[in-house]
């Protein structure tokens, strides 16, 4: 996890600045709620907290963990949170849609690459015709892993797709399918339990983490590092009016930042 946790934690706390925009004079040990899953992203933010605490006298972040998609955003939106670092930009703009959330998202911090494993299949060819595969049951995944799919040559989707303007793909949507997949909708959060169920199932990166799944030695396909599906930090929009969000207030507090993030390369 060391590894992992020192490749993306020069994103993790650029996004996180740009976000919660620290003002210049900090009042004592005011805390910053940070709401995350657990399993990589909790493991990360735990590294984030450690250096950005030590940099920034005067800030506190107290990272929440949660074990759903959900309730991070309904957290945030409530006020229980000052920002969360989950997802990424189409999974939060279908539940802005969905859940009339007024959220913002500034900066990218990592992509976790959803992955199809199986433990019946050792590559993607040898899933038979008529295969049961699991995939995520929220819109925003489910059409991550159909748009995957697609792009391997496994089924054919109707045009106009575009996740990042909230056009999202159901099964409904496919209008090739020579193998004749069926696609069985599950919480993400069950998927890798489902594995010795079905055929092969799609697990987003950090339900993968929790199981023991490796995307690059484990799974039948991976995302491509091209991905737009890079995941950010998310804050409620009436805080971006706050004189902190303002750039001209973030001038001292990035260059220090830079410094920090620069022991990481």
């Amino acid at each position: 996890m060391k590894s992992i946790a020192t490749t993306w934690l020069g994103g993790l706390m650029l996004a996180l600045l740009s976000s919660i925009g620290l003002q210049a004079q900090a009042a004592p040990d005011q805390v910053i709620r940070v709401g995350v899953t657990s399993g990589p992203h909790g493991h990360i933010f735990e590294q984030v907290r450690r250096v950005f605490e030590r940099d920034n006298p005067g800030y506190k972040i107290k990272i929440i963990e949660f074990n759903d998609y959900i309730q991070p955003n309904a957290a945030l939106d409530a006020g229980e949170l000052d920002a969360n670092s989950y997802q990424h930009r189409p999974f939060l703009n279908a539940q802005i849609k969905a859940r009339g959330y007024k959220l913002y998202a500034e900066g990218k911090t990592m992509i976790g690459p959803m992955a199809i494993y199986s433990r019946k299949y050792g590559k993607l060819e040898d899933v038979p015709v008529g295969a049961k595969v699991g995939i995520p049951n929220d819109p925003a995944n489910e059409s991550r892993v159909l748009l995957l799919l697609q792009k391997h040559g496994i089924i054919k989707l109707r045009t106009g797709i575009d996740p990042l303007t909230g056009t999202n793909a159901t099964p409904i949507d496919i209008i090739e399918n020579p193998r004749k997949w069926k696609f069985v909708e599950i919480d993400a959060a069950q998927l890798p339990r489902t594995l010795d169920d079905l055929d092969a199932s799609a697990v987003n990166a950090d339900y993968a983490a929790k199981a023991g799944l490796n995307p690059a030695r484990d799974s039948l396909v991976v995302e491509s590092g091209d991905s737009p599906y890079a995941c950010l930090i998310a804050v409620r929009d009436k805080d971006r009016a706050q004189p902190g969000y303002k750039r001209r207030n973030r001038n001292e507090k990035m260059g220090c930042l830079i410094g920090v993030v620069g022991q990481f390369h």
